[in-house]
């Protein structure tokens, strides 16, 4: 009888557990760590968010950033740069989403987040060898949202102005502004 009650007590807290995090009056936060990977249409990333607070994560990032355009002396080009983000994300309507019954797993839902992303100079794959990506750091604050597909896709969307540094001599005075506009679909693991 007692392996019995072992029993039942381990799959009544198992599923307690599972559904916690989407019934009404529980306590909503963001989740304790997550893996995935990203794409879209300007680059392909893996990253990890991880809990700071109930409403705070920390999302680190890799991956390589597309860029392309059109240069009258060289022509156009494609060029894909490695990026390493690190960005505090605030996410500000969980409670909410919870009260409405709507999923909070996965971190989704609406955050502002300030953005932080070094392009350094290690490498490009691109398709004009003749033109060169300068190396930067951006400063971008940046409001988004995550809404999940499924069990484990999800899509992000987020918008942002911020500013832009370049760690090249002759455009070390220039201070400019860089919008963030990202579209993604992922994959958590």
């Amino acid at each position: 009888m007692t392996k019995f009650y072992s029993t039942l007590l381990v799959v009544l807290f198992f599923n307690l557990k599972v559904h916690s995090q989407n019934t009404p009056g529980s306590i909503a936060s963001v989740e304790q760590s997550i893996y995935g990977v990203q794409t879209g249409f300007l680059g392909a990333w893996v990253h990890n968010e991880s809990r700071l607070s109930n409403s705070i994560a920390l999302r680190s990032e890799v991956g390589l950033d597309a860029t392309f355009g059109y240069n009258s002396f060289l022509g156009d080009y494609f060029k894909m740069v490695p990026v390493l983000t690190l960005e505090p994300r605030w996410y500000y309507n969980l409670e909410r989403r919870l009260r409405k019954s709507k999923r909070i797993d996965n971190n989704a839902g609406n955050f502002i987040a300030l953005k932080t992303s070094l392009r350094p100079d290690l490498f490009e794959i691109g398709s004009n060898d003749n033109i060169r990506i300068i190396p930067d750091f951006q400063l971008i604050p940046t409001y988004g949202l995550r809404r999940n597909i499924g069990q484990h896709f999800n899509y992000e969307v987020g918008f942002g102005i911020g500013y832009i540094r370049y760690f090249e001599e002759r455009l070390r005075d220039q201070n400019d502004a860089v919008v963030n506009l990202h579209l993604r679909i992922g994959y958590r693991f």
